[in-house]
């Protein structure tokens, strides 16, 4: 099917701009995976993506991924609660000291536990900590309704508006290739 979407482009210019939000859950935690791993960011990206249309990614070969998570301006962080992977944010440090949040989300069983907010301003952070200048984001009408507020909510200011048409599958793939739910 061809629709309409709508692509925001969001950023902050000085760390100052963090309006940060933290879980006072002692259950939740959020480590840097330091070891690249496709078997885990592609979890990540299917488990999170599957309701939100994020498909571009899942024909890579397991050496695309290896490749792609190998660099070292790029940072992989993950959110556990209780030791399950709750969600992650991928940072990707770019030429003129940019700092993309290139992935961002949460597995659905963990929407709506205040762990978004938590998990974006640890990204933050930790993107300025990698030296930004600048820390961007884009965010579009396929994403959860959630994504824009939380961004905006963290300090995100909008600087770009895209309307474009895509083609997709009639609904999204889901979490779990060929499990319904």
């Amino acid at each position: 099917m061809l629709i309409d979407v709508t692509t925001w482009y969001l950023e902050m210019l000085d760390p100052s701009q963090l309006r940060p939000t933290f879980s006072s859950n002692p259950k939740l935690t959020v480590i840097r995976a330091e070891i690249p791993c496709p078997e885990l960011n592609r979890f990540l990206y299917q488990s999170v993506g599957g309701d939100w249309y994020w498909i571009s990614r899942l024909n890579w070969s397991y050496e695309s991924w290896l490749e792609y998570l190998n660099r070292p301006e790029l940072h992989t962080w993950v959110a556990y609660l209780s030791g399950t992977p709750a969600g992650y944010v991928e940072l990707e440090a770019q030429p003129g000291d940019n700092v993309e949040i290139a992935y961002f989300g949460l597995l659905r069983q963990f929407i709506g536990q205040s762990i978004g907010g938590h998990l974006l301003s640890v990204g933050v952070e930790k993107a300025w900590a990698m030296g930004a200048k600048r820390v961007w984001v884009h965010t579009c009408s396929l994403d959860s309704s959630h994504a824009l507020a939380n961004y905006q909510a963290r300090g995100f200011q909008l600087y770009k508006e895209e309307i474009y048409q895509q083609e997709l599958p009639e609904k999204p793939i889901g979490p779990w290739t060929g499990a319904s739910g």
